[in-house]
């Protein structure tokens, strides 16, 4: 495979601003590191809050932590994926978004890489300044650096499928694998029908959920979750013209005692409060949705002692759930249609897809070259 001498690429240079698409020198590839040709790059609900100064992040960057391609060059060394398979040029991947540091106290003693306080993620906190500027999946190519994890991609696996859950199924792998597992024959409910809650309904109904229940909106995304087997019901609050009867609906859907286990991934502050109530006593409320800062909300303290609830929360992935998510890859496609869940926009069309994302008019929006 021969790589151009030159890449496109969407750089968010300041906050409040749309991003543009600039041309950039195509870099060799590093030791032990790799350039891939991005045939696929995930536009994430991050990404939007990204642009409006949500995260402290340094600018200007390429933009894209979620990503599927094909390795164009390899840089000197031996090079294995995650898994200790062997990687050659061609083969199609994907890439955990970050590199934990390995030394500070959350990777070395409290096992815990999320939470690495020096944690470098593509498309995130990797500034043009300090380089390498290819670093982020909005691109021809990116330049992914020696200790990230790479997954290969069996050829039978539906690239645009895959990339339905890219980010948002090791989000889910990670707080349901190691933060509360979802138990056999509970009913759980999801709070947000974006591509982070249909994962965690998509995984609960693999893990042996009685019951899914989905409260989200627009009624356009529970309906193609519904068409997609994603979720056994379906309930508007986004839509709705008084919130507090659909809460209502969904205290019935569970049996009239609240679910087991109730997952937030809504990514709206209120959906907090709101969650609570939804939760059975002696139940579990996990909290994966608040990943940017979105403002304080109202929580009555009362509804989690009174429930004696667990009240838990999960940040990101590392590189062994991005593994777990591909392993998961040929079970998710087989029961539900992870495809029909994606709109492909070609790179130069960058701003539509995000105004279509920002709008709520797809579910999930991939930048393809």
């Amino acid at each position: 495979m021969t790589t151009p001498e030159t890449g496109r690429a969407v750089v968010l240079e300041r906050f409040g601003e749309p991003p543009r698409l600039r041309t950039f020198t195509l870099p060799p590839a590093p030791d032990g590191g790799m350039i891939v040709k991005c045939g696929y790059g995930g536009i994430c609900g991050t990404d939007l809050h990204l642009g409006q100064g949500h995260l402290d992040i340094p600018l200007p960057l390429v933009l894209g932590h979620e990503g599927l391609g094909v390795i164009a060059e390899l840089g000197a060394g031996n090079h294995h994926d995650a898994t200790g398979a062997p990687l050659a040029v061609g083969d199609a991947v994907m890439w955990a978004s970050s590199i934990a540091c390995g030394v500070c106290p959350p990777c070395r003693l409290h096992r815990e890489p999320t939470l690495c306080e020096n944690r470098r993620t593509y498309g995130v906190n990797r500034s043009l300044a300090d380089g390498p500027e290819l670093s982020g999946s909005w691109a021809d190519h990116i330049e992914l650096q020696r200790g990230t994890a790479v997954v290969k991609i069996a050829s039978d696996i539906d690239p645009l499928a895959a990339m339905s859950l890219a980010c948002a199924g090791p989000t889910v792998a990670h707080a349901l694998y190691e933060r509360r597992p979802v138990r056999l024959g509970e009913v759980v409910v999801v709070q947000g029908s974006g591509p982070v809650g249909l994962a965690a309904a998509a995984f609960a109904q693999l893990a042996g959920a009685t019951k899914v229940i989905v409260v989200g909106g627009p009624a356009g995304r529970l309906a193609q979750a519904a068409a997609a087997g994603i979720g056994d019901a379906h309930l508007d609050i986004v839509g709705a013209s008084d919130p507090e009867e659909v809460l209502r609906e969904v205290r019935a859907a569970t049996g009239g005692g609240g679910a087991d286990l109730v997952i937030e991934c809504a990514g709206v502050p209120a959906a907090v409060g709101q969650g609570l109530t939804l939760a059975r006593r002696g139940g579990s409320y996990l909290i994966i949705g608040q990943y940017t800062d979105a403002g304080d909300t109202l929580v009555n303290p009362h509804q989690i002692v009174h429930r004696q609830l667990d009240v838990i929360g999960s940040w990101a992935f590392t590189g062994a759930h991005l593994v777990e998510y591909v392993r998961l890859l040929p079970a998710l496609l087989a029961r539900f249609g992870l495809a029909s869940l994606v709109t492909a926009f070609p790179l130069d069309k960058h701003a539509d897809a995000l105004t279509a994302v920002a709008s709520g008019s797809v579910l999930k929006a991939v930048l393809t070259n």
